[in-house]
This record gives C-alpha cells, structure tokens and sequence, in this order.
C-alpha cells in the first residue's frame, strides 16, 4: 500500500460507473466511528486541548482542509468565542523539509508533533491506504505524550487502525474514492461540530436568563 500509484481492484470505464461506486460505499460507511470522532474533537475544544492533523498528497489537502474549517467554520460570534485550536502539520512547508533533508521524511509530522503535543491533545491522522510511515511516526509520539489518536484511512485500516484511539475507515479499495469520501466524512463532522456549537450558544443565554428569573 505504499507504492506511488494505487490500483483499483474495480476498472472505471466511465464517469457512471465511478459514481455508481459511491451507492455501494455509501451503505456501509462507519457512522458509529465518525460519532465518536465527532464527540472526541467537541471534548478538545471544550477543553482547550489542541487538534493536530496531517497526511500526505492529496491527504496533506484535506488536512489543510479541515483545519481551516474547524479554525473558522466554526466560528459564529467573532467577539468573545471560544474557539477550536488546531494546527495542521502539512502547512509549514520550510520545517517539514528541513526535517525530511536533515533526518528523513518519515519524521516530518513526529517531529513537529513533539514540539507541541500535551496530555489530551488530538492527533488526528489521514492516509488512503493507512501505512504512511510519517503518519505511522506521528501517531506513536501521540500516543507516547498520552494525546487522543484519531484515524480517517480506507482499504482495511492499514497499521494505523491499531494505532488509533478511533478509526474512520472509508470501506473501499479505489484510492480516489477514499479521498473523495474523506473530504466528505470531514465535511460532515465538521456541520455537526458547528451545529451543536451554534446550538450551545443559544442554549447557554436562555439559561442565564432563566437563572436571573
């Protein structure tokens, strides 16, 4: 799973066909994991804890992604809010390459994450295939600095799945579908989170006022 190019075990002869795939994915996507995702990264934010994610290529994309998106999607008062801290790995482009040309590359998340990671934070991983060895690194020195381990891969898990606390894994074997599916299992987690967030906020002034009376 760690060759440059991912063969599908399906040939897609046209666009159809490609998104005929989706119905069969669809029906057996892992939304008890995405629950629990939804519900570790809540815990983050109401605690203040950091949320550290990463991935390579197209995966490094949807890192970047999602970080903007719990950064400032999130946000629906801009004055006063608590707000989600997160960081994603991919995007300080100078460190990772000093990290890959001084060391190797397989320390380009690891070493960044020591840098910063404390006792429940949330590393949370993305790969296609889920053996990524610079994901694989960076998700020990979490688990080492007792940081909640997050996993969104596809294929069968990979390695990652053991080293994840909680494992979205995408049940297919076309590496496309998988990052196409990755964007929306984050999408979807992400309208969740801000949902409850913009729920909460309301809640919390008619409880006050209810207090007062």
């Amino acid at each position: 799973m760690d060759k440059l190019n991912f063969v599908s075990a399906q040939l897609i002869r046209s666009p159809q066909e490609y998104f005929e795939m989706y119905q069969q994915v669809v029906a057996d996507l892992p939304y008890s994991a995405m629950e629990q995702a939804i519900e570790e990264l809540l815990r983050a934010y109401e605690s203040g804890r950091t949320i550290f994610i990463f991935g390579n290529g197209g995966s490094a994309a949807s890192a970047s992604h999602f970080a903007c998106d719990l950064s400032k999607g999130t946000v629906i008062e801009t004055n006063g809010q608590k707000r989600f801290r997160v960081m994603a790995l991919t995007d300080n482009v100078p460190l990772m390459t000093a990290w890959a040309n001084d060391s190797c590359y397989e320390r380009i998340f690891g070493e960044q994450l020591q840098n910063f990671v404390t006792p429940g934070d949330v590393a949370f991983a993305i790969s296609g295939s889920g053996n990524s060895p610079n994901v694989l690194q960076a998700l020990k020195a979490a688990r080492d600095a007792r940081a909640t381990t997050i996993g969104l891969t596809g294929f069968k898990g990979g390695k990652m799945a053991n080293l994840s606390d909680i494992c979205v894994i995408i049940p297919s074997d076309n590496m496309q579908i998988i990052e196409d599916f990755h964007v929306s299992v984050t999408h979807a987690m992400f309208s969740v989170i801000r949902q409850r967030i913009s729920e909460d906020m309301l809640v919390a002034p008619l409880a006050a006022r209810a207090g007062a009376d």
